[in-house]
């Protein structure tokens, strides 16, 4: 269970659909197991990951549907799948207390950011529950409105 510690410089990937869809709520660090070529894809910044999300099944984690674009130098002789699900390493005790929030609480689980951390790839991942359109209407509204008070308040 760990708190967003990622900075801006080693940030690779963003999920910002995630905020504004999503009540996002606990957050967890999870490796990613990767092949070859797909970690000199990501070097190289081809990783989305706005359309993805998480699954548990057979007591591991998966990501499905985050798209890593293979290099043509780089992938010669593997055929590279771009959407395949990846295996995502997470304790025991986070994969229970994360499976236990989805039956029976009805969250989701959703990527937010793809970063570096000590040469190795790492996924936060958030306990998140879906937004209704009226809360995504009211977020909008207040950060308008926080906007327009930074505004009076330089203006002065």
């Amino acid at each position: 269970m760990a708190n967003k510690t990622t900075s801006e410089n080693n940030t690779i990937a963003l999920n910002r659909k995630a905020k504004h869809n999503y009540a996002l709520e606990q957050r967890f660090e999870a490796g990613l197991q990767l092949q070859g070529w797909e970690i000199k894809s990501i070097r190289d910044g081809r990783i989305q990951i706005s359309e993805s999300h998480v699954i548990i099944r057979h007591g591991e984690a998966w990501l499905i549907n985050a798209m890593i674009s293979p290099l043509l130098s780089a992938s010669t002789h593997v055929k590279a799948e771009e959407s395949r699900s990846r295996k995502l390493l997470l304790h025991r005790k986070e994969i229970n207390l994360l499976l236990g929030h989805i039956e029976r609480k009805g969250y989701t689980i959703v990527p937010t950011v793809v970063y570096w951390k000590k040469n190795r790839i790492k996924i936060e991942l958030a306990l998140a529950k879906g937004k209704k359109d009226y809360d995504k209407r009211a977020d909008a509204k207040e950060r308008d409105w926080q906007r327009e008070k930074q505004r009076l308040f330089k203006k002065k």
